[in-house]
């Protein structure tokens, strides 16, 4: 299973980036999902209508975000330095951990603090 960080959404809409690149050379078979939190942040654009719907056909499925990702953020958050400005880093980074996904991310310096926590990147 692949979970997508909002930078990987954004980049893989242009044809021929790293991004889809990447995505083209994966397992087919291999599910692909978005976490609630990457899909508001990539929401908020700015997004063209036809941007949301390529995405939506890319993405496999979803993950609403739970309790228990609540509390392995909030362990992220508290042990990475408590920076305001990562919340949303660390609720991206606790549903791929909670899944024993990989993260595909487009801003590895962001999510390579959280490998000790078993955050697995592309």
């Amino acid at each position: 299973m692949i979970h997508l960080d909002t930078s990987f959404l954004i980049g893989m809409l242009k044809r021929g980036s790293a991004e889809a690149r990447l995505l083209e050379a994966a397992d087919p078979d291999e599910p692909v999902v978005v976490s609630a939190v990457a899909w508001t942040e990539f929401l908020c654009g700015p997004i063209e209508p036809a941007e949301e719907e390529l995405a939506l056909r890319i993405v496999d499925s979803h993950r609403d975000l739970t309790f228990e990702h609540a509390g392995i953020a909030a362990r992220l958050f508290n042990e990475s330095g408590r920076r305001r400005s990562s919340l949303s880093d660390c609720l991206i980074a606790a549903v791929a951990i909670h899944d024993g996904a990989r993260l595909a991310t487009a801003n590895l310096a962001d999510f390579r603090r959280f490998a000790s926590a078993g955050l697995k990147l592309v």
